[in-house]
């Protein structure tokens, strides 16, 4: 594994190249701007481009209620009564320590801004496992807290949340529990609300919106890649091969043209076999971190590698079904933000997202043809790749457009490296819950989340559709 900043930045644009140095995997954060908060919040500081959008809100959970079973001052629920709060879309709790459990419930339910209206109590997935490596700087950084997957509720401004311990009373899902003195006092410390404003972060202006279902978006103006960070220009850069500087989105290839790019890509790494036939799925049309809008000021300096990849993971992001494909983007700044602001990662997660309409989005930086080491699947983030789709599929069937872009984007990524969809590969444990650190473990090379921790995710109803996607990446591979 290796860290560095991407270098080559083509002198046409007029813009100066950064000078390419090897980082060590614990790098300084980058704080972000926020808005002036409310009198309890805790947001994001400003650094560098006071205007840059999004923010977060972090507010300290109280105590609703005690147990008095359980001793005096025993906290039983935690949580806030409903108050006004500035805009957000996103939302999620944290607390303290990333490795104790949330064994009990958390339900919220939010004021959508215009209309005033009150949801329903909604409930957010308590056992968030996408996680960092064990004993990995990004997991050993100090900035690591546990938390619950987060919600995507659309624009409101105002909340209400509950925490409640396993077996305290009146929480709806829960079923009646003889456990609740012993359990009502598990809640971890630190339990904080976190508000994300995933902002309207969006392509410079000379540069044209991507579109979602059109044709490929041109290259910005030298004169607007002059403006941009370095870190933007870094993310750009990581895709130099596929797609022209500050693109937001990298075209899809015929076959042969995807063959023709793979001898460049990989070079005299490719064995004799994959020369003489290379098992390729076609490119995918990719919209990359510039296209959804990544605010780059937000994540650790520099870029970190595994070797290469074997396997793909597929998970389901658990933030609800209830956005338009137009709000896609929005959502993946608000899983960025809470990431890196609440979660204390060095970037998003995932290799790659998926949204309902079956567009894929580049997900953490370092280059969509690389081996960019992620923070996807407890200890088997080595020589892997995270693919989540944007989406709750405990209970509802993932759509067709989803699973044929899984399909895609395996079979072009896996194809690079020479990958079987429909194979078997071993990769070594790094330590979770299922397999002891140092074993080797046998698994699919489309694999899901619960095939290498513990877990309800990717969901049962897209899970079951994983054979469906090893058969349909092999043949765009012309298995």
């Amino acid at each position: 594994m290796r860290g560095f900043l991407a270098s080559s930045i083509a002198s046409s644009v007029g813009v100066a190249c950064a000078t390419a140095l090897v980082l060590p995997l614990t790098l300084p954060a980058t704080a972000a701007t926020a808005r002036p908060a409310p009198a309890g919040a805790r947001s994001a500081p400003a650094a560098g481009r006071p205007d840059l959008p999004g923010s977060t809100q972090s507010l300290p959970l109280a105590p609703l209620t005690r147990n008095r079973a359980i001793g005096f001052g025993a906290v039983a629920e935690q949580g806030l009564t409903r108050q006004d709060v500035r805009h957000f879309s996103m939302v999620g709790v944290i607390w303290d320590n990333p490795d104790t459990k949330l064994h009990g419930h958390v339900q919220v339910r939010t004021r959508a801004t215009g209309n005033g209206t009150w949801s329903g109590w909604q409930s957010l997935e308590t056992h968030n496992d996408d996680a960092a490596d064990p004993d990995t700087a990004e997991r050993t950084s100090g900035r690591v807290r546990g938390s619950t997957a987060p919600l995507w509720v659309g624009d409101s401004d105002g909340v209400e949340v509950r925490v409640r311990a396993e077996g305290g009373s009146g929480t709806e899902a829960a079923a009646p529990s003889t456990r609740a003195v012993a359990a009502a006092s598990a809640l971890p410390s630190g339990l904080r609300l976190e508000l994300v404003d995933p902002g309207d972060e969006a392509p410079a202006e000379d540069a044209p919106p991507v579109a979602l279902h059109g044709m490929p978006a041109e290259a910005p103006r030298a004169g607007a890649l002059a403006a941009e960070s370095a870190e933007s220009l870094a993310a750009s850069t990581a895709n130099a091969d596929l797609a022209p500087l500050g693109a937001t989105e990298i075209p899809a290839l015929s076959r042969a043209a995807t063959e023709r790019e793979l001898q460049t890509l990989r070079g005299s790494e490719l064995t004799k076999a994959q020369r003489a036939k290379p098992y390729i799925g076609p490119r995918p049309r990719i919209i990359t971190r510039r296209g959804w809008g990544a605010n780059e000021k937000l994540r650790e300096k520099g870029f970190v590698y595994t070797k290469k990849v074997k396997a793909a993971f597929v998970h389901h992001t658990a933030s609800g079904n209830g956005y338009k494909c137009s709000q896609a983007a929005s959502v993946i700044r608000g899983i960025y933000r809470y990431h890196v602001k609440s979660m204390g990662w060095r970037d998003i997660g995932y290799n790659f997202l998926v949204d309902k309409c079956g567009n894929i989005y580049e997900g953490r930086a370092g280059g969509v043809a690389k081996a960019v080491f992620g923070a996807h699947t407890l200890g088997f983030n080595t020589n892997s790749m995270g693919i989540a789709v944007l989406g709750t599929f405990g209970s509802s069937k993932p759509p067709a457009a989803a699973l044929k872009a899984i399909s895609r984007i395996t079979a072009w990524k896996l194809g690079l490296y020479g990958a079987n969809p429909r194979g078997k590969t071993y990769l070594k444990s790094g330590g979770g819950n299922l397999y002891r650190k140092g074993k080797n473990v046998r698994l699919n090379v489309i694999s899901g989340h619960r095939d290498g921790f513990a877990t309800d995710c990717p969901g049962t109803q897209l899970y079951r559709k994983l054979g469906t996607a090893r058969s349909t990446a092999a043949r765009y591979q012309g298995r």
